[in-house]
């Protein structure tokens, strides 16, 4: 595991050629994406993001907004660019990755390999849908209807009043987010989604073409917000592709 409040390494492979930083979803937390480190240290060193809030960061303040949460991962990550780095978000992840290769390419001359969205609308299609407003029942339900929370936890009070300030403080960085016109990446840009994701439909992730003047591709799965939790191989494999 690396040292440090950031970055966590699941399956050692700091000799790979290339690394994958992966970016958690409102809510979410880095060991989240465990299965995929796995699968993806055969190619790659592969480091997940951990927000503060949460796991063995509970207790540390909550970051309630996209621009801060970008700058602070976007400093621990500078270390990291000895060599090519692929950087994926799921949904408000996705919105974090582009802040941060948008910080990279802009402010630092570092471009990512690759920037995969997942699950998201273009940063300037992004809704403030009143979720972070609502009361919990509200935001249970959403937790539901997503699929993208544990049944044991929905089913157990003291773990749901545990995550809850949590998941609503993502949500407000998500929906009070404000995309900042700036130049287009030059990065590549390649979206994923589900095809009956109610968040984002698949004609609205070709609005991220606009973002990079390099190569964009979109990939579409069955399933909801969520698709890539029953996705995972699809996932790994369409990550995969940018690792050569």
């Amino acid at each position: 595991m690396v040292s440090g409040s950031w970055i966590r390494r699941f399956h050692s492979a700091p000799d790979r050629p290339v690394r994958v930083v992966l970016l958690p979803h409102a809510g979410g937390s880095a060991s989240y994406y465990f299965p995929f480190s796995r699968d993806l240290s055969p190619l790659a060193d592969v480091l997940s993001i951990q927000y503060p809030g949460r796991q063995d960061r509970y207790g540390e303040p909550l970051i309630d907004n996209v621009p801060d949460l970008a700058d602070e991962i976007t400093a621990a990550l500078l270390p990291y660019f000895d060599r090519p780095v692929v950087l994926f978000g799921h949904s408000l992840g996705a919105t974090i990755g582009y802040e941060v290769a948008r910080r990279l390419e802009h402010t630092k001359d570092i471009v990512p390999s690759a920037l995969i969205a997942s699950g998201r609308r273009a940063p300037a299609e992004v809704r403030d849908e009143g979720i972070h407003r609502s009361d919990d029942r509200t935001m249970i339900a959403e937790l539901v209807e997503m699929s993208g929370t544990d049944s044991a936890v929905l089913a157990d009070p003291d773990l749901l009043k545990m995550i809850l300030p949590t998941l609503r403080n993502d949500y407000r960085a998500a929906e009070t987010y404000t995309y900042v016109p700036s130049p287009p990446l030059t990065c590549p840009i390649h979206v994923l989604t589900g095809d009956s994701d109610d968040h984002v439909t698949v004609p609205e992730t070709e609005n991220w073409r606009t973002y990079t003047t390099g190569p964009f591709s979109v990939q579409v799965f069955p399933g909801g917000h969520f698709y890539l939790a029953d996705q995972r191989e699809g996932v790994v494999e369409s990550i995969s592709r940018f690792l050569k």
